[in-house]
């Protein structure tokens, strides 16, 4: 997680104007605070203290899967890094 482009612990505290990069369930999310609540809230009052600029969801059709022939057992140590390598991106 980035605050502003820099490192960001979870005990950072973030003010308004704050841009906020993350990197959740695979998809990279980039949020601009609007509002800073001091207490925990529910879902649609934390929607309205930020502003999401995160690049839209690829389409389900663009995603490719990587399979294996049946019967093939399962990948070596190589083989794994490799759809490691090709599932982060690399």
């Amino acid at each position: 997680m980035r605050v502003n482009a820099r490192t960001a612990k979870p005990a950072t505290t973030v003010e308004v104007g704050d841009r906020i990069e993350a990197r959740v369930h695979g998809r990279d999310r980039i949020v601009e605070v609007v509002k800073t609540i001091n207490a925990r809230v529910g879902a649609p009052i934390a929607v309205d203290c930020y502003v999401d600029h995160s690049p839209p969801p690829p389409k389900r059709d663009d995603l490719t899967t990587a399979e294996r022939e049946r019967g093939a057992g399962r990948p070596t140590k190589r083989e794994r890094r490799q759809l490691d390598r090709w599932r982060d991106g690399r």
